[in-house]
């Protein structure tokens, strides 16, 4: 099974919604999911999946040693279901610290680990992914441009970038989160809703933006 690590480093980049479209894809092909959300101030992934079916939910602090020793504990008790990490704001010092002791579970474990890193247009979102990828060189990386920043063409920092070919030369691919109307992704935060609630809850119009969205989401994580 694989693990997915939504990851960023910085706060408003769209890391939860990534997580919220990943647990939603891997529902939608009957897979189990096992949440681990990590955003201990605001856990806003573990919140609407708290009592879904199919998903077995967790918070754990992955700022401490402890933390990932509890993670390590929780895949290796359910190795038959796929992982989904969300991290909050800042979590590449935990990652810098820590990280290796997923680093060493993972032959054990049998299970392959997939981050996926959330960019907006800035630097600081390069920056940030450098100093992960240079403290965590084996983990494979998949870039996420938030389309919510502008459509892809307009990450010229990214597309331009050294980076990008080091990522793209080392396997990695490169993906596009899809802009999606205001409206509905407040409806979604404010009342906690989880995309398959959202999609039996919402009114007519809101329901038909939110389910071009999910498509389109759910096309784009096929080559992940």
């Amino acid at each position: 099974m694989m693990i997915y690590m939504i990851s960023g480093n910085k706060g408003g980049v769209g890391k939860s919604m990534m997580a919220s479209v990943m647990i939603d894809h891997l529902l939608s092909s009957k897979k189990q999911v096992l949440l681990i959300d990590a955003d201990m101030h605001n856990p806003d992934v573990f919140k609407p999946h708290v009592n879904n079916d199919g998903v077995t939910t967790h918070a754990i602090d992955l700022s401490r040693s402890e933390g990932w020793i509890d993670l390590v504990n929780l895949l290796d008790q359910d190795r038959e279901k796929c992982v989904v990490i969300n991290t909050p704001a800042g979590s590449n010092q935990g990652v810098m610290k820590h990280g290796g002791t997923l680093t060493a579970a993972l032959p054990e474990l049998g299970q392959k680990l997939q981050v996926l890193w959330v960019i907006n247009r800035n630097r600081d979102s390069l920056e940030a992914l450098r100093e992960f990828r240079d403290s965590q060189p084996s983990w494979p990386v998949t870039i996420v441009r938030n389309n919510h920043y502008g459509e892809a063409d307009k990450f010229e920092l990214f597309n331009n970038s050294k980076l990008r070919g080091e990522i793209e030369a080392a396997g990695g691919q490169v993906i596009d989160l899809p802009d999606l109307a205001d409206r509905v992704s407040d409806q979604l935060a404010v009342e906690r809703l989880s995309i398959a609630a959202a999609n039996n809850k919402m009114n007519l119009g809101n329901r038909i933006e939110l389910q071009r969205w999910r498509a389109t989401c759910h096309k784009a994580l096929e080559v992940v």
